[in-house]
């Protein structure tokens, strides 16, 4: 089953906000990482004030639907009301994740090409030709339904 959730860009206080979510959603995370926990990339060093930024935090508000979030790590300009949320497509395969993202990707930009990630996920980020920002993933361990 594909699903669609919405997921928030923070600067700095995603953890923050998150924790005030699950008070109003009740439940609890299903994961926190955080900049800390990304292997080095001297392409993109992690300053120390950071590491301890959420990289990616998902709190489950139904069976169907995860509020998902993430600080910016420094990285991807000043968040404006508009840029600072994508929507991300979860998939129940690789041929699919690849199709959306060809077709989401048409006529927009690649932020990130489709490609196996440390965290498990085949993964990728784009905005579309109308500005819509996009996050496409597949992951092969995850239950299909």
């Amino acid at each position: 089953m594909t699903t669609i959730n919405t997921y928030l860009t923070f600067e700095g206080n995603c953890e923050s906000a998150f924790n005030f979510y699950r008070s109003v959603f009740g439940g609890e995370f299903a994961h926190v990482g955080r900049f800390s926990d990304m292997p080095a990339d001297p392409n993109y060093p992690i300053s120390d004030d950071a590491r301890n930024q959420i990289m990616h935090i998902s709190l489950p508000i139904s069976k169907e639907c995860v509020l998902m979030g993430s600080d910016t790590g420094g990285h991807g300009g000043p968040l404006t009301v508009g840029n600072n949320f994508s929507l991300s497509i979860n998939t129940d395969s690789k041929e699919k994740a690849d199709t959306f993202f060809a077709k989401l990707s048409a006529e927009g930009k690649v932020t990130m090409p489709m490609d196996n990630t440390f965290w498990g996920d085949y993964f990728g980020m784009l905005t579309d030709k109308f500005g819509i920002n996009w996050m496409i993933s597949f992951n092969e361990a995850a239950p299909q339904g």
